[in-house]
């Protein structure tokens, strides 16, 4: 039976998602269990485009990137792949309807990983865009379930989400990008001595993107509003540790939030959303 080979690739992506990633694990968790299957989908694709570029060094990763887009594709329109994750992946593509348009800018964001290791403003725009706004916008597609009405209205803020969450992983990992894959992803900084005054223009513009994604957040239907408000929540406190770190120390440790914490505040936002304060 198909089903049942579906549900091994669906428990791969699942797998996969809460080895990389507490924190969207603990976001999934929290939305309704109907979404947990097509979100853990989602991010199992997501990771393992990322984790071609960023950790198969021994490879050609051109030509691994190459064909993982080629099966993406194939496997969405035979809607089967013997890929787990890509199998995983067609079924939330065609059971949603998420637009081919997004998948494709969301590998051409991977492909520029491959060779551009300095930024403009308009490829960083552009990489933004591909890598985490997109995919802000694939969930949306599954939480709005065939409203399109609902999914257009939506669509800047989720957009603002995924930005906010993509540029406060570029300030944390500044240090492992430059060194260990010799990236910068933010435009005119200098890293071989970023300055107070480049991070507080990085840190205003990330703050504008939350600012504009908790509006949109506040909108969600229920069925989906605290689980993004969770992923919201830590992604925030990430990025106030963050900016209470001097530029120097930025470049010479990577800023986490501890799981004890993560527990914490997944308790002070359940308690927030049950009181309908956000």
């Amino acid at each position: 039976m198909k089903q049942l080979f579906d549900d091994v690739s669906a428990h791969a992506s699942k797998f996969t998602t809460k080895t990389y990633s507490t924190s969207f694990s603990l976001g999934i968790y929290c939305l309704n269990q109907r979404f947990h299957r097509a979100i853990y989908n989602i991010y199992g694709f997501v990771r393992f485009a990322d984790e071609i570029v960023d950790s198969f060094h021994e490879y050609d990763k051109a030509a691994l990137l190459k064909e993982f887009r080629q099966d993406t594709y194939k496997a969405i329109d035979r809607k089967i792949s013997l890929n787990p994750i890509l199998n995983s992946f067609q079924e939330v593509v065609n059971q949603y309807h998420i637009d081919r348009e997004l998948i494709d800018r969301f590998l051409d964001s991977m492909e520029m990983d491959l060779d551009q290791n300095f930024h403009s403003q308009h490829s960083y725009s552009q990489y933004i865009l591909g890598s985490a706004e997109v995919v802000g916008l694939m969930c949306l597609r599954v939480f709005t379930e065939g409203n399109d009405n609902q999914y257009q209205h939506l669509k800047p803020t989720a957009m603002k989400l995924g930005a906010a969450f993509q540029k406060v992983n570029f300030l944390r990992d500044l240090k492992n990008d430059f060194e260990a894959l010799g990236r910068t992803y933010f435009p005119q900084i200098n890293m071989r001595n970023f300055s107070k005054a480049e991070k507080n223009e990085i840190e205003k513009e990330i703050e504008s993107d939350f600012d504009e994604a908790l509006k949109g957040i506040k909108q969600l239907p229920s069925s989906s509003r605290f689980g993004v408000y969770v992923a919201y929540v830590y992604y925030r406190s990430l990025f106030n540790k963050i900016k209470a770190v001097p530029p120097g120390r930025i470049l010479s440790e990577r800023v986490r939030v501890p799981n004890t914490e993560k527990v914490s505040l997944l308790m002070t936002s359940f308690f927030r959303h049950s009181l309908r304060m956000i």
